[in-house]
C-alpha cells in the first residue's frame, strides 16, 4: 500500500494498476495531443481513457485516416478536435507546439518512429526542451510484490554517469511526488550490495545514497548499493544483515544502465505478468512514448498516469 503523508497531495491507495483511475479523478481533466493519430493502438487507448472522463484528446494527423480507423474500430471520436496534417514530421511538431503553448498538458506518440517523435519533443524552436535529462519512468504492478513499484531508466540513457544518475533519480522522485507519494523509498540496484571498486555502479550507488543523507537529493529516502534480492525482499536483506529503511520495501528501483533496466522491464512484463504504465520525464510536460509491444491496458494506464499528476 502506498500512502502520502503530504497534505499538499491527495492520499491515494494503490492496490492494482486500475487504481490509477481513482488517482486521476482527484485532478482536473487534462488535454492530450496525440501526434500522428492515425494509429489503431494509440487511438483506441486515447478514446478509451477519454470515455472515462480523464482526458480531452486533440488528434493531430491525417483526418481521413483517423476517421477510417475510428470507424473500423467502432470508436466514437465525433466530439474530439482533429487537426489535419498529412506530413508526419509536421504533425509531431504541431502536437508538440500545442503542448508547449499550454493548449494541452500531455503529448503522446502515435504512428511515427520514436526518433522522429523525440526530435520533435526536443525541437529548439517549439519543443519541450528544458535542459534537463530525459529519462524513462515505468510503474509496475507485479503480482508477487506488495505494492506498485517504479523502475528508471529502462529505455533512454544507455550508460549514465554519476551526474546523469542523479538527474534520473530527481526526475523519478519529482514525478512520484506529483503523483502523491511524498517520500518514496529508492533502491540503487547493483549486482551486489557492497561497494566494490571494480564495479563502478556500486560506487555511484553509495555516493548517491550519501548525497541523499546530506540533503543534496531531497524528498525521498535512498539506499544503495543493494542487490535486487535484498532490495526487493526483506528476508533476503535480513539474511545478509542489511539494516535499511529501503530494503524490502522500495517504491523505486534505479538501475545501473539501460541493459539492466531493459531486461528487468521485459522480465516483469513477459515473465512476471506485470502490468505497467510508462512516461518520459525531463521535458516541460509528460511525454507518452508507447511501444506496439505494450498491451492495450498498459497504454491506457500510461495515459491515466500522465493525467494524474497534480
Amino acid at each position: 500500500m502506498l500512502t502520502s503523508n503530504n497534505d499538499l497531495f491527495p492520499k491515494p491507495v494503490f492496490t492494482k494498476l486500475s487504481d490509477f483511475d481513482e488517482l486521476a479523478k482527484k485532478g482536473r481533466k487534462k488535454r492530450l495531443a496525440l501526434a500522428v493519430a492515425q494509429d489503431e493502438h494509440a487511438l483506441e487507448a486515447v478514446v478509451r481513457v477519454a470515455m472515462k472522463g480523464l482526458i480531452e484528446p486533440v488528434l493531430v494527423g491525417n483526418k481521413q485516416k483517423i476517421q477510417d480507423i475510428a470507424s473500423s474500430l467502432k470508436l466514437d471520436i465525433s466530439g474530439m478536435e482533429i487537426v489535419h496534417e498529412e506530413n508526419d514530421k509536421v504533425a509531431v511538431k504541431t502536437a508538440v507546439r500545442i503542448v508547449a503553448s499550454k493548449e494541452a498538458d500531455i503529448v503522446m506518440k502515435g504512428n511515427v518512429p520514436s526518433a522522429t517523435f523525440l526530435r520533435g519533443v526536443l525541437d529548439k524552436e517549439v519543443g519541450l526542451r528544458t535542459g534537463d535529462v530525459l529519462s524513462h519512468f515505468a510503474f509496475f504492478q507485479v503480482p508477487t510484490y506488495h505494492k506498485l513499484i517504479a523502475v528508471s531508466d529502462c529505455a533512454m540513457i544507455i550508460a549514465p554517469d554519476l551526474k546523469t544518475k542523479v538527474a534520473i533519480v530527481n526526475n523519478a522522485v519529482g514525478f512520484m511526488n506529483k503523483l502523491g507519494i511524498a517520500k518514496p523509498k529508492v533502491a540503487m540496484v547493483c549486482a551486489v550490495e557492497v561497494v566494490n571498486e571494480q564495479m563502478p555502479a556500486t560506487i555511484d550507488a553509495a555516493l548517491i545514497a550519501k548525497m541523499n543523507q546530506r540533503g543534496q537529493i531531497k524528498n525521498c529516502i535512498i539506499d544503495g548499493p543493494l542487490g535486487y534480492d535484498n532490495a526487493i525482499n526483506i528476508e533476503s536483506a535480513k539474511h545478509k544483515h542489511i539494516v535499511s529503511e529501503v530494503a524490502g520495501d522500495p517504491d523505486l528501483l534505479i538501475v545501473p544502465d539501460i541493459e539492466a533496466g531493459n531486461i528487468l522491464y521485459k522480465s516483469y512484463g513477459f515473465s512476471a505478468n506485470a502490468q505497467l504504465a510508462a512516461v518520459v520525464l525531463g521535458a516541460a510536460a509528460p511525454v507518452i512514448l508507447t511501444s506496439r509491444s505494450d498491451t492495450e491496458e498498459s497504454k491506457q494506464a500510461s495515459i491515466i498516469m500522465a493525467a494524474a499528476i497534480q
